[in-house]
């Protein structure tokens, strides 16, 4: 809870001298820039209506002339410049802002660039010791890759997205048209939220994986009610995929923090029974291989004769050289 008000006071505190320097802005305008929903900048700005100088009285009071249509501040209260960061605040900012730099379809990486620029020249010495980032989408020069950028202008203007996508999960590429939600990070990868036409269900497409992004003249148009908060999984556990039961060695559990297993049990000797569903049999074959002695097929029967098949023969290939 202190966390959460201790965010709204500093963003109070700036939106007076934000909006003296756009005076007339919408709410809608506002609330993309502030990045908070229209709900909550009215809310933040009927809160503003009561802070200002002791006396809290007519000429105290921050005043301000606000609607959907258009917001103005006319009286500060002396608030008239946004609040100075620390040398730790800006070291902070300047790494989120380098690193999401490195994650393709985040953000502008030519304006993330420009801010960076700014907030080192305000901050000086104070940042000369912060590391950039190297890896990822985009370039330190502020270049995006085509498809990130077709993502964000589709997701930006609202329309429809024609893409190029490899599945890691059934090892395919495929074209399909969606309906751009949100741009979301998990687990240091940006992926695209949307609407799959195709799939009729609402899915995530990590960047680095889109091959090519094209955007449509046509609206974005996600059927009503599909949910868009965070209340989505990375992995969606398609009931008509076969699945596969795997035992998990002790020592190899991180294999679950890189594939969409779920856990089913547990053994004295720390292995770990896990389900997880597959497109094809010859990708999850060649997954379970991979890790030799690590992962044992429990089940459905077609995998362990595809994966016992596959090691036979690579065996009588090591006998054939020897």
């Amino acid at each position: 809870m202190s966390a959460r008000l201790s965010v709204r006071l500093a963003r109070l505190l700036n939106m007076v001298p934000f909006f003296l320097a756009n005076p007339g802005m919408s709410a809608a305008e506002a609330a993309d820039e502030l990045g908070v929903s229209t709900s909550t900048l009215m809310a933040d700005l009927n809160q503003l209506w009561m802070c200002g100088l002791p006396g809290y009285g007519p000429g105290d009071l921050i005043d301000l002339s606000f609607s959907e249509e258009s917001i103005e501040v006319t009286f500060s209260a002396g608030i008239d410049r946004p609040l100075r960061l620390t040398s730790t605040e800006a070291t902070a900012l300047l790494v989120a802002l380098r690193t999401l730099t490195a994650m393709p379809g985040m953000v502008d990486p030519s304006a993330a660039q420009r801010a960076i620029a700014k907030i080192e020249d305000a901050a000086g010495t104070a940042a000369a010791n912060v590391p950039s980032s190297s890896d990822g989408g985009d370039d330190a020069s502020g270049v995006e890759n085509e498809a990130a950028a077709a993502v964000r202008s589709a997701s930006r203007n609202q329309h429809a997205l024609d893409l190029t996508y490899y599945s890691a999960s059934r090892d395919a590429v495929s074209e399909r048209v969606v309906d751009p939600i949100r741009t979301v990070l998990i687990d240091d990868h940006s992926y695209l939220q949307a609407w799959c036409r195709r799939a009729e269900g609402v899915r995530l497409f990590r960047f680095d994986r889109i091959d090519r992004a094209v955007e449509l003249d046509e609206p974005s148009r996600p059927p009503e009610g599909v949910p868009q908060d965070d209340s989505f999984d990375i992995f969606n556990d398609d009931p008509t995929l076969p699945q596969a039961r795997l035992r998990i060695a002790p020592g190899y559990a991180w294999v679950m923090d890189y594939y969409p297993m779920t856990q089913v049990g547990a053994d004295a000797d720390g292995s770990l029974t896990v389900t997880m569903r597959f497109a094809t049999l010859a990708w999850m074959t060649r997954l379970t291989l991979g890790f030799g002695e690590g992962v044992t097929v429990l089940g459905p029967p077609e995998l362990q004769r595809s994966v016992e098949n596959r090691a036979r023969s690579a065996l009588a290939a090591y006998a054939d050289l020897e």
